[in-house]
């Protein structure tokens, strides 16, 4: 009994050290630029993701494409996405946050610029394929900056970085209104990679996770980097020797199906397939209908979408519905810390789910943007979750799986809400209303809630917490020692 206590002692100190020290150091100027720096690149997924449903009409008249070829185009993207989604996240679990993520982001620019010069369809396929390719490691930002936060201020950091999403979508729509009409789709394609080339100019500051530093037995270097973090913030690290909690197998799939993650991981599964499925068709939505015009006013359900130029009427409307991201990452920010992580997930596929099914009762603006505002703000506290919910070993991993589930949502809405949509309006509806109901129960059902809960930095960890946090009354005085 005495041995037990012993080592689950120690095992709670290697657990904290980090914490407690980033919590020493406090949130200041360090974070500040980190924010910037993968608010850039979380700036660049948005704006090569938005610029899917902005680009389609114009292909689609311009090569005389029918609805299936132009889905396509779409659909590859998401396709290149998925299948390196688990590639990025086990190269940033066994190589580093910082060494994925620029590599992906490199990757982006390169291939994004060559898209470009795309001369015919099936060119624009495969470079477009490339791109989601490397986009699929966008999601490691997220990684990055985690570990970077001290608990308290987690949450509210990591939803306030989706402005920088927002940002980006309400960006393409402002620069395709300028754009489109005089220089067409290719010119559009070129200037969508600024933030790349931004993020590719300051890259070379972004520190590694000193986390990830400890797990890999490297802890002078971790050291060092919260000694800058530190100074960069006005502050001094406690003193004191970094424990080093290393674990050599790193950002393996089958770890996140131990039986304590089980559970958790086709959960946060299904929540991330929900989410890209219903926001992305709800952005190809948003274009197809606008473009239809006078000819789906009325919500037939044998409507026709012929081929039609956006107009800047349609562009106006296409804003609007996009400015709906920032009052949804508001009201995220309000619910998050309040009344949870799981609770404003489902509260949010709920809401998308009320307004969703609704839409063809009323204003088509208004409604598009209250539905896009919920399923946003649903997707950002996702994003917040994931990485609260696995430890450092398999955190990226645990985001690039969920992030590859998200894509293949993404990799399927296409053929409904650019397809479907033209046999029944209401046929497209009612799937993405079952797909959301789905993702309410999910998140309900959810076997951890992680607010207020400390970054786990090992499986190992994370089970002897578990063991240690059991209602046992014979441990009570012992677990009160501890603290």
């Amino acid at each position: 009994m005495n041995v037990q206590f012993e080592h689950s002692l120690y095992s709670r100190t290697e657990l904290k050290v980090i914490k407690l020290r980033l919590v020493a150091i406090g949130f200041g100027r360090f974070q500040w630029k980190l924010s910037m720096l993968t608010g850039v690149a979380w700036m660049a997924d948005a704006m090569e993701m938005m610029l899917l449903s902005i680009a389609t009409p114009q292909l689609r008249c311009e090569w005389r494409l029918s609805s299936w070829k132009v889905a396509f185009i779409t659909a590859i993207v998401f396709f290149g996405m998925m299948v390196s989604s688990s590639l990025w996240g086990n190269i940033s679990d066994k190589y580093g946050r910082k060494v994925c993520l620029i590599l992906c982001m490199l990757w982006t620019l390169h291939y994004g610029l060559l898209s470009a010069f795309a001369p015919v369809y099936s060119w624009i396929l495969v470079l477009r394929c490339l791109v989601g390719f490397g986009l699929g490691g966008a999601p490691q930002s997220v990684t990055l900056y985690t570990e970077f936060l001290p608990m308290k201020s987690r949450g509210i950091s990591i939803i306030l970085l989706g402005v920088f999403w927002a940002l980006g979508a309400v960006f393409e729509v402002l620069l395709a209104m300028v754009v489109m009409p005089t220089l067409g789709w290719k010119w559009l394609l070129a200037f969508s990679t600024l933030p790349l080339v931004v993020f590719a100019a300051s890259c070379c500051w972004l520190p590694e996770s000193a986390r990830f530093d400890v797990l890999r037995g490297r802890e002078d270097k971790a050291l060092d980097t919260l000694k800058y973090i530190a100074a960069a913030n006005g502050s001094s690290v406690p003193t004191g020797r970094l424990i080093a909690n290393t674990q050599t197998e790193r950002g393996r799939i089958r770890d996140l199906f131990i039986p304590e993650y089980r559970k958790t991981t086709l959960l946060v599964w299904v929540i991330w397939f929900c989410n890209a499925f219903s926001y992305y068709g709800l952005v190809l939505l948003t274009t197809e209908l606008f473009q239809a015009g006078s000819a789906c006013s009325a919500w037939e359900a044998d409507c026709s979408l012929e081929c039609n130029y956006l107009t800047f009427h349609d562009y106006v409307d296409l804003l609007w519905t996009t400015l709906a991201e920032f009052p949804g990452i508001l009201g995220t920010l309000w619910m998050i810390d309040r009344i949870g992580r799981k609770k404003s997930m489902a509260i949010c596929f709920l809401l998308f789910s009320v307004y969703f099914a609704t839409v063809c009762l009323t204003v088509l603006t208004v409604f598009i943007f209250i539905a896009r505002a919920c399923i946003t703000g649903g997707w950002q506290v996702a994003y917040v979750y994931t990485p609260e919910v696995f430890p450092t070993a398999t955190r990226a991993i645990g985001i690039g799986t969920g992030s590859g589930m998200a894509r293949v949502g993404a990799l399927i809405t296409p053929f409904i809400a650019q397809v479907l949509l033209k046999s029944s309006v209401y046929l497209t509806l009612s799937v993405y209303l079952i797909c959301c109901l789905l993702g309410t129960v999910a998140s309900l059902v959810l076997p951890m809630e992680t607010t207020g809960r400390s970054l786990q930095e090992s499986t190992q960890s994370t089970m002897e917490q578990k063991n240690m946090e059991r209602p046992m009354t014979s441990t009570g005085s012992v677990r009160n020692n501890m603290l």
